[in-house]
């Protein structure tokens, strides 16, 4: 019997998790997934301020008690004093995994010069890729898009579950055997 994948989204935004915003981001990634993979998967989902323990602390969550194998933040990656995502993500992570943060730059700047100021990355905790997005649903979709052909072979390197992708949206790329 095939292992139950389960994958995290969290919304790290003070006024989504205080009920001022809708949670369109975080609902984003969850319809991007969707459309990516065939595997059937259960979410583990939160809203969240951006507050650097918390944050931690869900991730942590995430990863070691609910066993996600992909956990994907959106929001609080900007250069303002309240985006801390990305030290909350490294200070739990073992490995970081600076091309996805390196691409998914690339990617967005296409679109807005203003990529350069997102401090996107990804890393690694036990057997779970964390990969941090933007706040935008455009940019989470333009980011997830460049980035998630490399993410089932990621997950295939941590001994994960085996994730198979809708080939007509999204082609995961694993080396020949």
């Amino acid at each position: 019997m095939q292992e139950l994948i389960k994958i995290g989204v969290i919304n790290i935004s003070d006024r989504a998790s205080a009920g001022i915003y809708e949670d369109i981001p975080g609902k984003a990634v969850v319809e991007t997934l969707k459309e990516y993979l065939v595997s059937t998967f259960e979410t583990v989902y939160k809203v969240i301020p951006d507050e650097q323990v918390l944050i931690s602390e869900t991730l942590i969550e995430m990863a070691d008690t609910h066993n996600c194998c992909l956990i994907v933040t959106t929001g609080g990656t900007g250069p303002s004093k309240r985006d801390v995502t990305p030290e909350a993500t490294e200070a739990v992570c073992e490995k970081m995994m600076p091309g996805f943060g390196e691409l998914m730059r690339m990617e967005s700047l296409k679109y807005v010069p203003t990529a350069i100021l997102s401090r996107q990355t990804a890393g690694i905790r036990g057997k779970s890729l964390i990969i941090n997005l933007p706040g935008k649903p455009k940019a989470i979709r333009q980011c997830l898009d460049a980035v998630f052909p490399a993410v089932p072979y990621c997950i295939d390197l941590l001994e994960g579950p085996y994730l198979v992708c809708n080939q007509e949206i999204m082609k995961e790329f694993r080396p020949k055997q």
